[in-house]
């Protein structure tokens, strides 16, 4: 007896393919028609040859860094297809003629320190004209030279001098035990430097090599000099040399209370690292104990204060930019920022007594940060003081004796961003703002005048592009250097009129283009609150195809102290994007809500949500909307991927958007700002504050709170000696994927910092199979070999 067949009607059959179809990965199913073709081992190749490594070299010239003599002549080494010279500019004449002779000075050289030396690739990077321009010096290896610019003869002037100098210690420092003079801060006369020995500060002449210790009672987790506290991590002093080279400005930092960090090295016998690290929330963070030391008797004057939190004005972690002596070294102004960044009080003190004033201090109700730094005016006792305090970041002149304003100095829309130079006998101030020459970029960067009473302001630099400005030694003319992300950089020198006097040099790209270079899409799109213009830029495969569609790759970085896009001078290669667009993808990136360089209320549009914000609204709506204006984008088959900071907001995306975003990387991301350092979140997030049940503030802001959202593909990544984001922030996710049964994909990189050094090749190369993988669906080739990067093919003159 034959079986008997069930009809299932057509329409039922086929409802229920095409919801298994929709359950299963998009490798499993049929890619769209219009998709384009599966990557070979060969498109892989071609997209390596689109990384910084390989296009950077393809840019020749371009590039001016002025030496300026006393008379506001400059020397600068121009760079062309047939080599380098050395030219003489003298804006007075307008002339620009070669700095000495080149091809008799590489005989000289030759003859004098043996060997045989091509005039047009000479073996220094830069010289130093003597005033009356007779001769030119130059470090060759660890030998200084010095030559008569006609070329008769080259003579050795000792030791090279590339290494020495410096007035203050950079950011960073720390160490204490076995610390040393490789560390050490040189005085500005060059004489001696002070370095840090077993939590003390040592002072050793240069000359003689003879070292004492200028303190005795400095501890470990107390010791003088050190900024060991959170992600900072380095030996250098932090100290802020007198301008007589007689004292240093420094604090002593008490760790003594404040809670561990624990990386363990991966080997047969695993070996711990510890560390100060404090986070937020903690009773006890890094305090600084502010001092002034004696470089001759290590007589130490205390500052007659409480200890200042381990804070400043712009960043996380202390910087001596919140520090600047008088001129006589009588007195030393800084700035005192509370732990929650919310004020800040500027202060001066009596380098003698310790006696300390406060002249006033600014308070927000989020966080200030000043962009531009603040100047001191010793002459006239006033002090330039940077505020948002009408939602774009202006400059304020104060009396520094009362504390009271005098005047505003620069007004309007468009942000200041710094200062270049204050001139306190024309009572001017050049500075660079963005957003204020209309129809351009908001955030190009621009150069003005104004006067310090406000009257006066002039723009300098006009034409449309990022302009980057230097200033000569008087301050009457400026080298300015502008281009876009499209067009090469231009580079001419201008008087205080803004006037061009003339050009100077044009980069060329002509070998780039040749290589199949395009340059990057800028484009603006609107916020989540449909009226912000956002702004970013698009990456498509050279071999673009109006008639494919790509899925869309986000690259993104949420800030809140940068954004996306990052600066928009020209730029052959921007990290790995037009790489990975030549994959089959369209990438783009996007500076949301919540990043800096527009007004406050901008860059403070989710201060206190963290992760629920992260500028992923303007993300999404950004998105969109290109999808709408490009058919060539298949919206449907959205990713993102983040290192760091972007990091997170790749996974918070992949978990508050789980059915907009198919495929998400995240790489070393803080995912819980109460497992990373202290002054990050308490910026942005605000202090923590604990509700009585167990939660707190942060929580809601926390990645692994929201993990058990996923849906798409998700690949985390981060390094077990990562001392800046510890890796525990991507195990806490993981933790939560686990326990919501959720599948994932995880890499982690046992020898590899925050930036992942060696292992970079293979994180990118990963990042391109998922994507293909994922996105595309495809299999990517099998195991491609990334070239590693090759030494750097210089221009011919480098």
């Amino acid at each position: 007896m034959p079986s008997r067949v069930h009809r299932v009607p057509v329409l039922t059959l086929l409802m229920v393919l095409a919801v298994l179809a929709a359950l299963m990965p998009l490798s499993a199913q049929e890619r769209p028609a219009n998709a384009p073709p599966a990557p070979t081992a060969e498109d892989y190749a071609r997209a390596e040859g689109f990384l910084a490594p390989a296009v950077s070299p393809l840019v020749v010239g371009g590039s001016v860094v002025p030496s300026w003599l006393p008379d506001d002549r400059f020397t600068y080494r121009s760079t062309t297809a047939d080599g380098a010279r050395f030219l003489l500019v003298d804006p007075v004449k307008a002339t620009r003629a070669p700095a000495f002779d080149h091809v008799k000075l590489a005989a000289a050289l030759g003859a004098a320190a043996g060997g045989t030396f091509d005039p047009m690739r000479l073996p220094f990077q830069s010289i130093e004209l003597s005033a009356d321009g007779k001769t030119v010096a130059f470090d060759v290896e660890a030998r200084r030279w010095s030559c008569d610019v006609a070329g008769a003869a080259c003579k050795d002037a000792g030791q090279a001098r590339g290494g020495r100098g410096g007035a203050a210690g950079g950011r960073g420092g720390g160490g204490g035990r076995g610390a040393g003079a490789g560390n050490a801060v040189n005085s500005p006369d060059g004489t001696r430097a002070v370095f840090i020995r077993n939590w003390n500060l040592w002072v050793r002449d240069v000359a003689t090599g003879q070292e004492k210790a200028l303190t005795t009672d400095g501890a470990e987790h107390f010791g003088y000099a050190t900024d060991n506290a959170g992600w900072a991590r380095s030996s250098r002093a932090i100290v802020l040399w007198s301008p007589d080279s007689k004292k240093v400005a420094t604090f002593q930092q008490d760790e003594r209370k404040v809670g561990d960090m624990y990386l363990v090295e991966t080997k047969p016998r695993p070996v711990l690292q510890q560390w100060k690290y404090p986070l937020p929330g903690d009773e006890h963070v890094a305090m600084l104990h502010r001092v002034i030391i004696d470089a001759d008797t290590g007589a130490t004057v205390r500052f007659k204060m409480d200890p200042d939190y381990h804070r400043a004005t712009l960043g996380d972690n202390f910087s001596l930019t919140d520090m600047t002596w008088s001129p006589d070294a009588a007195k030393l102004a800084f700035v005192s920022t509370s732990r929650d960044h919310k004020s800040a009080v500027l202060r001066v003190a009596d380098a003698a007594t310790g006696d300390v004033r406060a002249i006033f201090d600014e308070t927000v109700a989020t966080h200030y940060e000043s962009r531009t730094g603040w100047r001191v005016l010793w002459a006239s006792d006033e002090v330039i003081w940077y505020s948002q305090r009408d939602d774009w970041g202006h400059l304020y002149l104060y009396d520094l004796a009362t504390g009271k304003l005098k005047n505003r100095i620069t007004s309007g829309e468009g942000p200041v961003t710094s200062i270049i130079r204050v001139d306190e006998k024309t009572r001017t101030v050049l500075f660079t703002a963005m957003g204020r020459e209309k129809g351009q970029d908001p955030y190009f960067r621009h150069g003005y005048r104004i006067g310090l009473d406000g009257k006066g302001y002039v723009s300098l630099t006009p034409e449309d592009g990022d302009h980057d400005v230097q200033v000569s030694t008087s301050g009457r003319y400026l080298v300015d250097t502008y281009s876009t992300c499209e067009r090469p950089p231009v580079v001419v020198l201008r008087d205080l009129a803004g006037k061009i006097v003339m050009p100077l040099e044009k980069a060329d790209i002509s070998k780039l283009v040749a290589a199949g270079w395009k340059p990057p899409i800028p484009f603006s799109v609107k916020a989540r609150d449909g009226k912000t213009d956002l702004y970013g830029m698009m990456f498509r495969p050279t071999k673009f195809d109006a008639a494919k569609k790509y899925p869309i790759i986000n690259q993104a970085y949420p800030g809140p102290q940068s954004g996306s896009v990052g600066g928009r001078a020209f730029a052959a290669a921007r990290g790995d994007k037009q790489a990975l667009a030549e994959l089959g993808f369209v990438v783009v990136s996007i500076d949301g809500m919540g990043t800096p360089g527009r007004s406050k209320s901008f860059h403070d549009a989710y201060y206190g949500a963290m992760g629920r914000d992260n500028t992923l609204p303007d993300q999404v709506a950004g998105m969109k909307e290109l999808a709408q204006r490009y058919p060539w984008i298949d919206i449907d088959r959205a990713a993102m991927w983040g290192h760091s900071g972007g990091g997170f907001i790749a996974a918070d995306a992949m978990f508050r958007y789980p059915d907009f975003f198919k495929v998400g990387i995240s790489e070393s991301g803080n995912h819980d700002q109460r497992a990373y350092e202290d002054d990050w979140g308490e910026r942005y997030q605000g202090l923590l504050v604990k509700d009585g049940k167990g939660s707190d503030n942060y929580e809601v802001e926390a990645n692994q709170s929201v993990a058990k959202n996923l849906k798409g593909k998700l690949l985390l990544a981060h390094g077990l000696m990562d001392g800046n984001v510890p890796p525990y922030n991507t195990l806490l996710v993981v933790d939560a994927l686990v326990k919501a049964n959720k599948d994932f994909d995880l890499l982690l990189f046992p020898h590899q910092a925050h930036g992942f050094g060696i292992d970079g090749p293979y994180m990118m190369r990963r990042r391109w199979d998922y994507f293909v993988k994922h996105l595309l669906g495809v299999e990517p080739p099998k195991e491609y070999k990334m070239q590693p990067a090759p030494a750097p093919v210089r221009p011919p003159g480098d």
